[in-house]
């Protein structure tokens, strides 16, 4: 079964890299595209898998399939950040070169959703699959609303994710913010530009959260007092806030003294952390009139309790993982659903093929090695997760 399986895998992988799903522009659709070729490929898979298609708008568009009654639900999500400029090749046409599988998405995370589509075709037990189109988007409405609406109860959700086939079991939550900072327009031969430029102050600003992070990676920052609930050592390894300027924009020309900036930015608060505490500290590197800040994305850390709870979902993760002979890994830096799973009260796990170093990257690539071992362990978990 093992050439069928890869050969499987990469005939799935080459067709769901064909279809262009970055985001943005949000322009899925259910029943069409990438949607389409997955609900066809199901009804070629043994047994009769249940399928809904549920279409929320503006690029939010989830399938959910279920044969028989299983205990793990699987979850990828399907669209793709926009390609990188400096692709040597067409983005959208896997390449198969050095032990590796090069496309836009490979990695991040069509490999994976290969290897689950391959692995339904060649197994026949209980098996349930929620493929999801708006990670990458910053909204996670799919699984935000899935998880309100479904009355099915799985004991645990493996959430396929660049983990180089590790089980992870714990990671960072994010929070991104916009903040248009405020100054006087002018003429840029005044003494004054120093002080009034918007784009000068957030150049100041910028420059401080910079050392503020980087201060917080490099020096002590322990956990807040809910450590004392044990069985956290695999989080201890996570330094700092992972802090970055996304976007700057602001000004006209060089002569003009810039009247507003605009930024964009984020954090990944570690598991245990004081999100709002973490972001306050950013904010006040800024004068209270020099910037009107705006919440965005907010994504819980995995687990997303960090007390007896938490700690609960997490050790149920674990001993699932010890039960079915998955390998675990530490903590990673990343965001995923997985947490939003998690803040739903399912143990989740993160799993997949491929190293988080190549999403977002020209020519992503997922090693063929990685992609085969993991879609030998989706088949063996769809064969055993009976209820």
């Amino acid at each position: 079964m093992a050439d069928d399986l890869l050969k499987r895998t990469l005939e799935h992988l080459r067709a769901l890299v064909g279809f262009k799903t970055p985001n943005p522009p949000r322009e899925m659709r259910a029943g069409e595209g990438i949607f389409a070729y997955i609900r066809a490929e199901l009804e070629k898979a043994p047994g009769d898998f249940a399928v809904e298609e549920v279409d929320l708008g503006e690029g939010c568009v989830w399938l959910y399939a279920r044969r028989g009654q299983p205990e793990l639900l699987f979850n990828v999500h399907l669209d793709t950040v926009p390609a990188a400029p400096d692709y040597s090749a067409d983005p959208w046409t896997l390449r198969i070169e050095d032990g590796r599988a090069i496309g836009l998405g490979a990695c991040d995370i069509k490999g994976a959703a290969a290897a689950l589509l391959a692995a339904a075709q060649l197994s026949e037990g209980p098996c349930a699959l929620l493929f999801t189109s708006d990670e990458e988007a910053g909204q996670s409405r799919c699984v935000g609303e899935f998880c309100a609406r479904t009355t099915h109860d799985y004991s645990a959700v493996l959430v396929a994710e660049p983990t180089g086939a590790r089980a992870v079991l714990a990671h960072r939550g994010i929070r991104t913010f916009s903040g248009t900072f405020h100054g006087r327009a002018g003429h840029s031969s005044g003494p004054r530009a120093l002080e009034e430029s918007a784009l000068h102050n957030a150049a100041r600003w910028i420059s401080g959260a910079v050392e503020h992070a980087r201060q917080a990676r490099d020096g002590d920052t322990p956990y807040s007092a809910n450590s004392e609930v044990g069985g956290w050592e695999i989080i201890e390894h996570l330094r700092g806030h992972c802090f970055n300027v996304g976007v700057v924009e602001g000004g006209k020309k060089p002569n003009i003294v810039a009247p507003s900036a605009f930024l964009r930015w984020g954090i990944r608060p570690r598991p245990g952390d004081d999100p709002d505490a973490v972001a306050v500290g950013f904010f006040e590197l800024a004068g209270d009139d020099a910037v009107t800040w705006e919440m965005g994305f907010v994504g819980p850390s995995l687990p997303a309790d960090f007390g007896p709870r938490g700690l609960d979902l997490l050790q149920r993760a674990s001993a699932l993982c010890e039960r079915v002979e998955l390998p675990q890994g530490a903590a990673v830096d990343f965001w995923t659903e997985a947490a939003l799973f998690s803040q739903a009260g399912w143990p989740a796990i993160v799993f997949g093929p491929g190293d988080i170093a190549q999403a977002h990257t020209a020519d992503e690539f997922v090693a063929l090695d990685d992609l085969e071992r993991v879609a030998h362990h989706y088949v063996r978990l769809m064969a055993s997760a009976s209820a």
